[in-house]
Formats: C-alpha cells, sequence, structure tokens
C-alpha cells in the first residue's frame, strides 16, 4: 500500500529531491512530466467547466517501477498548468498492489472515475499470470476532479469470463444513448488477446455483454482499450503485446494501434489493425472528448519494457518518462490523423523562413522547435539532419529516423510510404515528435543530446517552403 499520509511525508523527507530533479538540461519545455520520480499511462482524461484534467500513472519519489498513485495536472488552455496533489493512492484492500489505469466520464455534473485496483496474494506460489491476483474493476464519482467518495468495487475476478486470465484491466467508458460501454483490456488463458464488453445504465451494475477481438491471434495482451467515435466511425485503440517484428511495422516490443470497427447488434468486427505511431517511444494510448467536442489523444511517451534501449540518463536525476504532446485525432480518408492542439501555435517565436532549395542551416540554442515543409510535389528523397546523430531519410518508399548515441539504444524506425507532402516537427530538449503527410503518420522519440545546442541541415531533391519557430516553454504552476 501507499498512502496519502505516506505521501506526505515522503515529501518533507524528499525536500531537496525536485532541485535535483529541475537541474537537469533534459526536463522538457513543453510537455508534462512526473514532478519526481515516474510516470507512464495517460488516466482519467476529461474536462469540466473548463478545465481540464490529466492524471498519470506515477511513482512520486522513485524513477522505477514502483507501487502506482494517479499524479494530476490541470489546465484550462493547455499552455498553462498547474500541480495538483495525487489524486488516488493504492491506500485499500482493493488496490493495495497499485491503483492501475482507468478512465473518466462526467452524468449529469458528476464526473465518474473507473481504474484497475491491482493486488497480488501472497499466501502462495503463484505465477500472476493464471492465478494470484485480483484485479478489482473500481469506481468513484467526483464533483470537482480533486476529491472523491469512498471507492466502490464493480467488477471483481468472478464477473470476468471464465477463460481469461488474471490480467483484465484498464477500464474506458463511451455513452451510447441510454447505455454505458465499458471495454476492458484483457489476455486469455490460450494467451490471446481481446477486449471485453460490459454494458451498464447507471454506471455502477455492470454486466457482460461479448468481446472484441480478431479472427486469428493478435498478441497475447491487448492494454488500455479505447472504444470511441470520430464522426460516424465507430474506433478501437488498443495497445497489443505479443506482436513478431517486422521491417515497417511493429518495431516497438509493444505498440499503440487503432482498428475500425463495424457493429451490428452489439456485435463487433474489427478491420485491419493500424499503428498511431512508429517511433520508438510510444504506448498507452488514452482519448477523451473535450467541451468544444473534439477528440484528444495523450500517449505514454515510453514503453513498458525497453530492453532494446539504454537507462535513460534522466534517472540519475531522479525522473523518467513524459507524456506526448495532447493531439486532435480527426478521421479522413479512412483513417485517423493526429494533430497537435492549435494552441500550442502560441508558443511560436522568431519565424524564420525559405524556399527549400535556397535552404543551408539553421541554429538552436536549446532544440525547442518547430519546423514545418511543404513539398511543391511530393519528394522524391530527402535527408534532414535534427541533431548531430538524429537523421530523417526518404528514399522514395521509406522513410526513417535513425539515431546514434543521443538515442541510447534507439538505433531506426521505418515507415513503408510512396510520398512525402507534408512534415512537421516539435522538438523538445529531450525529444522529438514528427507528423507525416498532415498527421496521417507519426514518429515519436525520447533523445538525450551531449549539447542542446543544434545545428539543423536539409538536403533535398524536391523544393518546397520550410519554415522554422523557436519554442517558448509553457508554465506549470
Amino acid at each position: 500500500m501507499y498512502t496519502k499520509e505516506e505521501y506526505a511525508k515522503d515529501c518533507q523527507i524528499h525536500n531537496d529531491m525536485r532541485r535535483l530533479v529541475d537541474s537537469d538540461v533534459n526536463r522538457l519545455n513543453y510537455h508534462l512530466m512526473a514532478p519526481a520520480g515516474w510516470l507512464n499511462d495517460p488516466n482519467g482524461l476529461v474536462e469540466k467547466n473548463g478545465i481540464n484534467h490529466v492524471y498519470f500513472q506515477y511513482t512520486p519519489f522513485d524513477a522505477g517501477w514502483g507501487i502506482k498513485s494517479w499524479g494530476h495536472y490541470t489546465t484550462k488552455d493547455w499552455l498553462t498548468y498547474k500541480e495538483e496533489e495525487p489524486f488516488v493512492f493504492a491506500d485499500n484492500r482493493l488496490d493495495r498492489d497499485g491503483a492501475y489505469s482507468g478512465s473518466a466520464i462526467v452524468k449529469d455534473g458528476i464526473i465518474h472515475y473507473f481504474y484497475t485496483g491491482n493486488v497480488k496474494l501472497l499466501d502462495g506460489d503463484y505465477d500472476y499470470i493464471l492465478t494470484g491476483r485480483e484485479q478489482n474493476t473500481i469506481h468513484l464519482t467526483s464533483s470537482d476532479g480533486f476529491h472523491f467518495s469512498g471507492k466502490e468495487l464493480v467488477l471483481a475476478n468472478s464477473d470476468y469470463p471464465d477463460d481469461m486470465t488474471t490480467h483484465v484491466r484498464d477500464p474506458k467508458i463511451l455513452k451510447d444513448g441510454e447505455k454505458y460501454i465499458m471495454v476492458l483490456g484483457a489476455r486469455s488463458i490460450e494467451d490471446k488477446g481481446c477486449a471485453l464488453v460490459y454494458h451498464s445504465t447507471d454506471l455502477s451494475h455492470w454486466h457482460y455483454v461479448t468481446r472484441i477481438q480478431t479472427s486469428e491471434k493478435f498478441g497475447f495482451m491487448w492494454e488500455c482499450p479505447d472504444l470511441f467515435k470520430l464522426g460516424n466511425q465507430l474506433i478501437l485503440s488498443v495497445s497489443p503485446q505479443g506482436l513478431e517484428k517486422e521491417e515497417a511495422r511493429y518495431q516497438n516490443v509493444f505498440q499503440s494501434g487503432y482498428f475500425l470497427v463495424d457493429e451490428n447488434h452489439g456485435d463487433y468486427t474489427v478491420r485491419k489493425f493500424e499503428e498511431f505511431d512508429y517511433g520508438f517511444d510510444f504506448y498507452a494510448v488514452q482519448t477523451f472528448e473535450d467541451e468544444s467536442g473534439r477528440r484528444i489523444l495523450m500517449a505514454w511517451m515510453g514503453l513498458p519494457m525497453e530492453s532494446e534501449y539504454q537507462e535513460d540518463p534522466t534517472v540519475k536525476y531522479n525522473w523518467r518518462h513524459a507524456l506526448t504532446m495532447p493531439r486532435e485525432l480527426v478521421f479522413q480518408n479512412g483513417a485517423v490523423y493526429q494533430r497537435p492542439l492549435k494552441e500550442f501555435e502560441k508558443l511560436r517565436k522568431n519565424e524564420f523562413q525559405s524556399q527549400i532549395s535556397e535552404f543551408t542551416q539553421w541554429q538552436t540554442e536549446n532544440c525547442c522547435f518547430e519546423i514545418n515543409v511543404t513539398f511543391s510535389n511530393p519528394a522524391e528523397s530527402f535527408s534532414l539532419r535534427l541533431r548531430d546523430d538524429v537523421i530523417l531519410t526518404f528514399d522514395g518508399s521509406l522513410l526513417s529516423l535513425k539515431m546514434g548515441e543521443s538515442g541510447f539504444g534507439r538505433t531506426q524506425r521505418n515507415i513503408a510510404l510512396d510520398k512525402v507532402s507534408r512534415l512537421q516537427f516539435f522538438s523538445d530538449t529531450s525529444s522529438l515528435e514528427i507528423f507525416i503527410n498532415g498527421g496521417r503518420y507519426t514518429m515519436t522519440s525520447r533523445v538525450f543530446s551531449d549539447t542542446l545546442k543544434q545545428i539543423i541541415t536539409f538536403d533535398s531533391k524536391s523544393d518546397g517552403q520550410l519554415t522554422i519557430y523557436d519554442l517558448k516553454k509553457f508554465n506549470i504552476e
């Protein structure tokens, strides 16, 4: 367990830790990070009365995996944030080994939260896959997003299908007419990933309806499911584990992506799986609809198992990982496009424009910049150097992000493409997010350069327009 009282004591004991964390040059300027310690999945994304609540999996004073609480930031404009007290602690018999990932939905002015309470039984020699673990689906309510009522158990192991392992987690809610739909990520005893579907009319009483799965095995576990609509298209986002690596697909240890879903009287059929991101560090997607009707995505800029990578240099400063920029989702041309929120344009300063054919180089003092490239005609080939040893290349059929020592074990990621017409880059002190062809494809990565003073060069056979902005730091109170 880890209680609010223990957290308060640790804050006093580790008071100097924040100074160490803040002294790291790799602290990001416009991405959310743990104040100190470890961060992973975004949780409970919701807007109420103009306040966006961003919760996240959080180990407050340890830069490694530990008992998870829910950290908490709020923002009204996505540019100025307030660090709040952690929202949920693992302080109950239902979640003593971690308040795991979950989501939020507003009903009649009340925010309803659902998350997985992790409990490991210690009275036997268990493998913790088939036995020895409780995965409790817990319900909270809050009128303000800061304080909540008691923890209500709505689903326990006995409420999941008999052919499931003890890996059932990450509840996400969708309102559908007069009913609510919950999806839970699951791993069957045959090691097949799927999403379990439950229905409710009151958010407290749930009954199992069906499961969403592929006809053939597609990974052994689906984490962080998210069922939502973009326009009239139903979409299931999942983070599958156990896919076989290919040259230009499924290149990370685990993936995040989506299925277009066809629903017919409660039966769900999924189409081809599409990855959300082709970079090195992207997982555990969660979306929500804000009060203006935008569908916004955030993800963990990291991975659950990073065996290919070296330990991030941030660990010696006692912090690790960050969230991606919030991105608006749009469904067009039969695919999901990701676009940076318009609010981030307010971070721009010192605009520089050039024709690609006339561009030689541009120097950055702190690696915080945005680049927009629009080719006059689809590019035949190019090589864009973003840092000393970070290069994006295109040869007419393969787009490749290549990293040297600053990748700390990150080497190369690819996208099979027949054309590139637009590029948008967001570089922060220790991160890089690339939006290709208007956000049809993205590549996200951490990067840790020896110096933040870098020179950008661009070699292209195709002409067009290039615009660069320095980017200001957003504010966290």
